[in-house]
Order: structure tokens, then sequence, then C-alpha cells
């Protein structure tokens, strides 16, 4: 009998080099909140094929207030994980219920474009200080400003975008901003 002597994820990190090689740039222009990105569903529908090809699947499973995201090589089993807290915030106009179903897809697209590299929203990055600036201002709503608060660069930025918005402070906000300086 042959011993397996591969080098541990050696497949799974194959694999997801060769599908990030194949995926498209997934950018649609869905607008929303201030800027452009791809919803979930174009997602999902540009990297199913390719998962499938390259053997590869997730899942995206809640545990408590976070979202996982699993990777995993279906040949081998090998898989690599990630996780992230949810805020537990109540956003203008929503319930309690669908602020989380909101948060709960915000956060699925994010965690597959950030663990697959994937573009599938705008880059702002590429044009400066003036498309920061943008984001840097008095928001209408506790979603727009947390996707501000994202967008800071500097303790700066986030100091000023603090307080311009401080009618919007709820405990999830504050931890965002706390969470968003400790990695300024």
């Amino acid at each position: 009998m042959k011993e397996l002597t591969t080098k541990p994820l050696m497949n799974i990190y194959k694999a997801i080099s060769d599908f990030q090689q194949e995926c498209p740039v997934i950018h649609k222009g869905t607008t929303g909140h201030n800027y452009t990105y791809a919803d979930l569903p174009t997602i999902l529908e540009v990297i199913y094929p390719l998962l499938k090809k390259h053997k590869l699947g997730f899942i995206q499973p809640l545990d408590g207030d976070a979202l996982k995201t699993i990777v995993f090589h279906i040949e081998t089993g090998e898989q690599i994980e990630s996780s992230v807290i949810i805020p537990q915030i109540t956003l203008r106009g929503m319930n309690e219920f669908q602020s989380l179903g909101s948060g709960i897809s915000y956060f699925r697209r994010y965690a597959l474009s950030s663990f697959f590299g994937l573009v599938s929203d705008k880059d702002t990055d590429a044009a400066g200080e003036k498309a920061t600036a943008v984001f840097i201002k008095k928001h209408k709503s506790v979603l727009d400003l947390t996707l501000a608060i994202d967008m800071c660069e500097s303790l700066a930025e986030l100091k000023k975008l603090h307080t311009l918005n401080s009618d919007l402070m709820n405990d999830g906000i504050i931890a965002l901003f706390t969470s968003k300086k400790a990695n300024l």
C-alpha cells in the first residue's frame, strides 16, 4: 500500500490558486449605499461553475453571532475556515430580524470576496482621497455608516466620521468603531 505524502493543505491551496486564475471580475455595478457592487446571487452565479471545475466547495454556517466560511477540497477533504462576527444592530426602517438577514447577506458576500480574492465591488482606493472623502460625511442610516467605517484608512478619518455621525451611535456601531480603531 502506498502512503500519501502530500504537504498539508497543498491540494486546496492549488485548487484555490487555479480558481483565482480563471475567475473574472464580478463587479457588475449594482448601486446602493453610495457605492457599486456585485450582489450575492451574481457572485454565486459566477463562482459555482469554477468551484465545481476545481473541486472546491464552501458552506457558510452561523455559529452564534458569527458567520463561518468553510472552503473545502472535495477530493481530499482539506479545508480552510474563517469567521466574522455579525454586529447585532437594528437598521433604520427594519425590524431586528430584517436587520440580521441584511447583515448575514452582507457578510456572506464580503466573506466570499475576501476568501477567494474576488473583485466584486468598485475599487475606491484607486481614486484616492476624493473617493474616501465621499464616505466621511453625515450618514442617513446605520448601514451606510457601517460601510463608511469599513472604508476609513486612518484614525483621523475615523474620528471625523464618528464626530459627524454621533446621532447614529448604538452598541453595534460603537463596537465597529472600536474594532476599526484597533486595526488602524
